[in-house]
């Protein structure tokens, strides 16, 4: 069983950068893709990205790519979101996932689900 819990979410001005992190216990997270989802308010779910079970492979959503970069560390069994010039549109509750199938932007092919932290990003 994969727990993951982030941390790392807060208020942030326009423009600033927050690190996301999401800690994974057990040991199969060395073997899982890992990815960024996001939900705003009133809005379903999306991805944000994605990072392959070494690392050596990323993807993001369009509306992400050059501000954020995602990350793991798999010593420490964490995943990291890296976010810079964020941007209001940016808010939403951040949650981490874990996949067995590797590099994907499909939510349906996530099967564990850290509880989500808040970023908020003012104007």
């Amino acid at each position: 069983q994969v727990q993951l819990v982030e941390s790392g979410g807060g208020l942030v001005q326009a423009g600033g950068s927050l690190r996301l992190s999401c800690a994974a216990s057990g040991r199969i997270f060395s073997f899982y893709g890992m990815g960024w989802f996001r939900q705003a308010p009133g809005k379903e779910r999306e991805f944000v990205a994605t990072v392959s079970w070494n690392g050596g492979r990323t993807n993001y959503a369009e509306s992400v790519k050059g501000r954020f970069t995602i990350s793991r560390d798999k010593a420490e069994n964490t995943v990291y979101l890296q976010m810079n010039a964020l941007k209001p549109e940016d808010t939403a509750v951040y949650y981490c996932a874990a996949t067995p199938t590797g590099l994907e932007v499909d939510i349906r092919e996530y099967i564990h689900w850290g509880q989500g932290t808040q970023v908020t990003v003012s104007s």
